[in-house]
C-alpha cells in the first residue's frame, strides 16, 4: 500500500473517532474505560480483563520470548524506536488489556483505538501486521514483557 494510502486511512480514522460519541465493539460494549488516558484503555478486542500474578511465570516468558523473536523483530526492537514501538517500558504507557488486543486485533485498533490510531502516525502509518495468534501466544508474549 503507498504511503498516500496509509495517510488517508490515518486522516479517516482520526475523523470518525473524533467525530463519535463512544467507541464500541462488536457486540455493543464499551470499547474503552477512557479514550484520554492510555493506561486505563483496555483497546478493543477480545480481551477485557486480565489478572496477572504478581510474580513472572518464567515458562510462560521463555516462550513469549521465542514468540516475539520469530514474529515481531522485524519490526520491534527491544529498546528503541523502529518501524514500530518499543516493548521495553510498555507497561507505563499501556495496559495489559491494550497490549493484548494490540497484539490480537491490530487492524481495528489502529482503525478505531485513539491510542492506536496515534501510534499509527507516530510510526509514518505503518500498520501492525496481524500475526493470527492464539490468546495463549499472545498472553505469552505479554509475560516476555514484564521480563523486560
Amino acid at each position: 500500500m503507498k504511503l498516500a494510502n496509509y495517510l488517508l486511512i490515518g486522516i479517516l480514522a482520526s475523523l470518525i473517532i473524533g467525530c463519535s460519541g463512544s467507541e464500541s465493539d462488536s457486540n455493543g460494549k464499551q470499547a474503552a474505560v477512557n479514550a484520554n488516558d492510555p493506561m486505563l484503555s483496555k483497546g478493543i478486542g477480545p480481551i477485557s480483563s486480565i489478572k496477572l500474578d504478581p510474580k513472572i511465570d518464567q515458562t510462560m516468558a521463555n516462550k513469549g520470548k521465542e514468540i516475539y523473536e520469530l514474529k515481531c523483530t522485524a519490526c520491534h526492537k527491544l529498546d528503541e524506536k523502529f518501524i514500530g514501538p518499543p516493548p521495553i517500558g510498555i507497561f507505563e504507557r499501556r495496559s495489559p488489556e491494550w497490549i493484548m488486543n494490540m497484539i490480537l486485533n491490530p487492524e481495528e485498533m489502529i482503525a478505531k483505538d485513539p491510542t492506536a490510531v496515534k501510534l499509527l502516525a507516530e510510526y509514518n502509518f505503518a500498520p501492525m501486521a496481524n500475526q493470527n495468534l492464539t490468546e495463549e501466544e499472545a498472553r505469552a508474549i505479554l509475560e516476555y514483557f514484564r521480563t523486560l
